[in-house]
């Protein structure tokens, strides 16, 4: 018998492949986009679970027992009444007054509170000592609950062992002492005052964000073209700033459409319902009278206002900024 050589051992080389088809390659082209659409569905069906029973299902509660008079007791409301409840809405003094107590607060802080962030933000951004002191001091109100600053501020503001009227009393200003949260006069703008000392250090970090983003040089030119300061925060800086701004105005004016927790630690909506707001007057009907149909409707007109403002804000405000940021994802890809 002849021994085996190398040549005999090796394996015998593979025909030529058959080409495949048309039909057969868009089969595998199929086969794979499928395997990809169930790969992604499986990652997102966690979350799409919670978001139908903790956001869809809600809406579509409140929607339905909006029409209905009902107590909140039973599975579901049986006893229809159609449009009664909104009706009663717009009809209703206290409802009505929430809606201009929101407007007031959503106006102050466009006027105060946001000028104030931005004023703070391009002063901490310039070379001071012990800046980093300064932005930690100011962001560190933002990051306590609304209940732990509820309770803060009602000792604070306490009529008769309250630190501001005593604080007034040392500096001589015992006139402008005040029964504060406690004054229908007075009390919206008190819960103004704690909103901003809470709130406006998330305003300054966005602009302050958005501030180290503008490249130096284009502050640099205008410098060196003979701008002004005022020149260069009007032309330069302000302009640039403009994406920032929109985004802090949106979110501005959603927090006082659906301010709650705040306006109920500090005041339950009192003194006389001079201090409430939609959200309050809501949590009100709903589960201290328990007129849940009611309290639907509110709920209802608020997330309709909020819906309204968000999609109209996006489509006429911050439009350019969208466009922008889609164009550059094409960009990427």
């Amino acid at each position: 018998m002849r021994p085996q050589t190398l040549a005999d051992k090796r394996p015998a080389r593979p025909g030529p492949r058959r080409a495949r088809t048309a039909p057969e390659r868009e089969a595998t082209r199929r086969g794979g986009r499928l395997r990809g659409l169930i790969t992604v569905g499986l990652f997102l069906l966690p979350a799409l679970v919670l978001f139908v029973l903790l956001v869809l299902a809600p809406i579509m509660l409140a929607g339905y027992s909006s029409f209905f008079k009902w107590n909140g007791f039973g599975f579901l409301p049986t006893n229809f009444i159609g449009l009664d409840n909104f009706t009663r809405m717009f009809a209703d003094p206290i409802f009505l007054g929430d809606l201009q107590r929101g407007l007031l607060l959503i106006v102050l802080s466009l006027v105060v509170q946001l000028p104030l962030a931005l004023g703070l933000a391009l002063l901490l951004n310039q070379p001071l000592r012990g800046r980093a002191f300064y932005r930690l001091l100011f962001f560190a109100p933002y990051v306590l609950s609304e209940v732990i600053t509820g309770v803060l501020f009602s000792m604070f503001l306490s009529p008769e062992r309250g630190m501001a009227n005593h604080l007034l009393g040392l500096v001589g200003l015992e006139s402008l002492a005040s029964t504060w949260l406690s004054d229908p006069s007075t009390v919206m703008y008190s819960l103004f005052l704690v909103m901003t000392w809470k709130y406006f250090g998330l305003h300054m970090i966005l602009y302050l964000a958005g501030r180290q983003g503008i490249p130096k040089e284009l502050i640099e030119a205008a410098q060196l073209d003979g701008a002004s300061g005022w020149k260069v925060f009007r032309h330069v800086t302000l302009p640039l700033l403009g994406p920032t701004i929109r985004i802090s105005v949106f979110l501005s004016v959603i927090g006082a459409i659906q301010l709650f927790d705040l306006v109920w630690v500090l005041t339950e909506g009192g003194p006389i319902h001079s201090s409430e707001t939609m959200a309050v007057t809501m949590f009100d009907y709903g589960f201290r009278r328990y007129q849940v149909g009611y309290a639907s409707a509110i709920s209802v007109v608020m997330f309709l206002i909020s819906l309204v403002f968000a999609l109209g804000y996006q489509r006429f405000v911050m439009r350019r900024d969208t466009e922008g940021a889609i164009t550059g994802m094409r960009d990427l890809r």
